[in-house]
């Protein structure tokens, strides 16, 4: 696929996604709709998946029901600070942009594509204070969707794209003892009732990813431990059951201290990662689609300096 496809998605990009970033994703709205707080009792029919299990490779290839990865611009905060960076379809990114300096309460964010059209111009805002926020940017008018509190009984936040078989990005959490939940999202920024997928989630020092890694069309999560080995989660669809066994990527992954998917930063309409190690280089893996070999060898596209960023997203 001609690398010019995927410039042309991200110039719809640009307007929209820094738009629903810019509007105050931290700001308070009377307005806001209620969903399900996250101590939401788990329902009694959730099924329990096991703990991240023993390896087993699987034979999976690429396939033809490979989904469109979607365009994200890469965002990056450091102190107050937020900055944009425009993805150039052929795998790197175009000079920094800033967009403002409101980001010093902001604990994390997540990009999402709720209206299915390959462009991630929507945003979860997960505040220190613990309260979960939403931003869509479809509108000409940002609406701000207080999610609700209590999210910081969590350590890790993730919005992979859809996993349990709708249309609209989902959200996973990781709570302290190591427990991963899935809330369902209904592409307004409101979410069902949590479902449990697992214990023993807390091996994973980094867990990233965006859409299809495997090539078969559903939601992929990659996962690391700490011996530096990374895993394979393919999604399976199912919100009951969201990932099937694990299977080994490979070992050496240790030496980054951010994993993150970026959904198609090269033009190939296929998911790519990035990984920021120790020294503050930023490499990409670009994505090949395949189960048993996910990634391409990295690829530097940053030199030096990406460590200033507290987070990026």
């Amino acid at each position: 696929m001609a690398n010019s496809s995927g410039l042309n998605r991200t110039g719809v990009l640009s307007r929209v996604t820094v738009a629903a970033i810019t509007a105050g994703l931290l700001a308070t709205t009377t307005a806001a709709v209620a969903a399900d707080a996250p101590v939401a009792t788990p329902r009694a029919a959730e099924v329990s998946v096991a703990a991240p299990q023993s390896d087993r490779v699987s034979a999976a290839g690429a396939s033809d029901a490979t989904a469109r990865a979607e365009v994200r611009y890469l965002q990056g905060v450091s102190g107050d600070l937020l900055y944009y960076y425009q993805p150039t379809g052929e795998g790197g990114y175009a000079s920094r942009k800033y967009a403002n300096d409101t980001w010093g309460g902001m604990k994390w964010a997540q990009q999402a594509d709720n209206d299915g059209n390959g462009i991630a111009d929507d945003l979860w805002g997960w505040s220190k204070a613990g309260r979960l926020s939403y931003a869509a940017g479809e509108s000409s008018s940002t609406q701000l969707v207080d999610v609700g509190g209590g999210w910081n009984m969590y350590s890790k936040l993730l919005s992979p794209g859809q996993l349990g078989g709708g249309s609209a990005a989902d959200i996973l959490a990781r709570d302290s003892s190591g427990n991963l939940w899935l809330y369902l999202g209904y592409g307004n920024g409101k979410l069902t009732g949590r479902y449990k997928v697992g214990p023993g989630w807390n091996s994973y020092s980094q867990i990233a990813g965006v859409g299809d890694l495997s090539g078969d069309g559903k939601t992929d999560i990659v996962a690391r431990d700490g011996s530096g080995v990374l895993y394979l989660y393919k999604g399976t669809g199912n919100y009951r059951s969201p990932f099937a066994t694990r299977t080994k990527i490979g070992g050496g992954w240790g030496g980054y201290n951010h994993l993150m998917g970026v959904g198609d930063i090269t033009g190939d309409g296929r998911a790519d990662l990035l990984a920021r190690d120790t020294s503050g280089r930023l490499y990409r893996y670009s994505g090949k689609g395949i189960a048993s070999s996910p990634f391409s060898g990295r690829v530097l596209i940053g030199t030096s300096g990406w460590n200033t960023y507290r987070m990026m997203f």
